[in-house]
């Protein structure tokens, strides 16, 4: 039996060249419109409140899964991560760590304050396409998400 649904990805990643990364590595299972992009803590958590600019529910839907970079500026992932699991309204959403840091402390921590995964990114776009496509098989095709 297969549950597949398109799934709404919004990634929170400062680095503009990995953003890029993400967004071509993921042009290869998923429609654009599919992902969104925000560039730290502060704006993923004002996307996810709706807060201008972010309030239009077609042009920022709510998400299925984040994929939360841990060192970002202004708001960093673990701090964002606290906020998204302290909220009764967005509590229910997956996070999946995506981060350079393969620290066992961040690791640790990131799970017991409620991420769903963590992956440390790979080293290179070739690996970065396997990396998004398992994402998108996992979470659209074999589990089933909240709504």
């Amino acid at each position: 039996m297969s549950f597949e649904k398109p799934i709404q990805i919004l990634v929170a990643e400062d680095d503009e060249d990995d953003k890029l990364l993400i967004l071509k590595a993921f042009e290869r299972t998923l429609p654009k419109e599919k992902v969104t992009c925000v560039e730290d803590g502060d704006a993923l958590l004002n996307y996810l409140r709706r807060v201008a600019p972010y309030n239009d529910l077609l042009k920022y839907p709510r998400p299925d899964i984040i994929l939360l970079d841990l060192n970002m500026p202004k708001k960093g992932g673990k701090e964002a991560l606290a906020e998204i699991k302290s909220s009764e309204d967005l509590k229910s959403i997956p996070v999946i760590i995506f981060t350079t840091s393969s620290n066992i402390d961040d690791i640790q921590t990131t799970y017991k304050m409620g991420s769903s995964s963590y992956i440390t990114k790979p080293g290179s776009f070739e690996e970065l396409i396997k990396v998004t496509e398992e994402i998108e098989n996992y979470w659209s095709k074999t589990v089933l998400l909240p709504d």
